[in-house]
């Protein structure tokens, strides 16, 4: 009898174990990573990492983080992107992510003059993606304007670019990416609007698994007066997982 109960005992043990391990697994399940490594001819060094909980089939509470401290962007107090999110699907194969961030540094805050800030610029942005067998594609817009006041210029900019391609294979694709940055105002700048580069230009992208490389590059398109803060070609490399 002590042997049959040891067994039963042994069996509700694992059972529970089990269904612990499998609660587990579904609340992990809910829950997706994906880690980008980001270099490029402007901006420099700046890995991003964002992730998404599942609050539904098709929707998800959002959040990213952007290290945007190393390359030009060291002069601009280690700047630091933080935000928050909830995506939701338009079909199959679009997914629609509006998000707020907030910015750590002096550039937005100060136009670079000033004390390093948190809170320094808000940023609403929206990102939409486009993924299938066969397609690929994202459009991305935000608008970093300043916060706060610590020196006698702020500085407001507008960021945005749009990519779309064909999956040849599992493992390849190629498409173009075009990207536009300017600043769009602020307290006291001698100009509204200036531009720093807008180009256009082919990428092309091998992924494995949780893997994969993305690079672009192109010829900067913009007018003489964008050359002066951002001359000769762009390029930018992606390292990427997804997990």
């Amino acid at each position: 009898m002590r042997k049959v109960f040891s067994i039963l005992s042994l069996f509700a043990c694992l059972s529970i174990s089990t269904v612990n391990a499998q609660t587990e697994d579904t609340k992990e399940n809910k829950v997706s990573i994906g880690l980008s490594l980001n270099h490029d001819a402007f901006f420099g060094f700046n890995p991003m990492l964002s992730g998404a909980i599942k609050t539904g089939d098709k929707s998800a509470l959002t959040f990213y983080g952007i290290q945007w401290g190393a390359g030009t962007a060291i002069a601009w107090g280690n700047w630091t992107e933080f935000g928050l999110g909830y995506s939701f699907q338009a079909g199959e194969s679009v997914t629609i992510n509006p998000q707020i961030g907030v910015t750590m540094g002096n550039l937005l805050s100060s136009f670079t003059a000033g004390k390093y800030a948190f809170g320094d610029g808000i940023v609403p942005n929206l990102t939409v993606n486009l993924n299938n067998s066969k397609l690929e594609g994202q459009f991305y817009a935000g608008y970093y304007a300043a916060l706060r006041k610590e020196g006698p210029l702020t500085a407001n900019y507008v960021h945005y670019w749009l990519n779309f391609g064909g999956k040849l294979s599992s493992h390849f694709s190629v498409g173009a990416h075009f990207e536009n940055l300017f600043r769009q105002g602020g307290k006291n700048q001698a100009t509204t609007t200036s531009q720093y580069y807008t180009w256009l230009g082919p990428y092309i992208q091998f992924t494995k698994g949780i893997a994969g490389l993305r690079f672009s590059a192109g010829g900067n398109l913009a007018g003489e007066s964008a050359r002066a803060n951002f001359d000769g070609d762009f390029y930018k490399m992606n390292f990427f997982l997804n997990f």
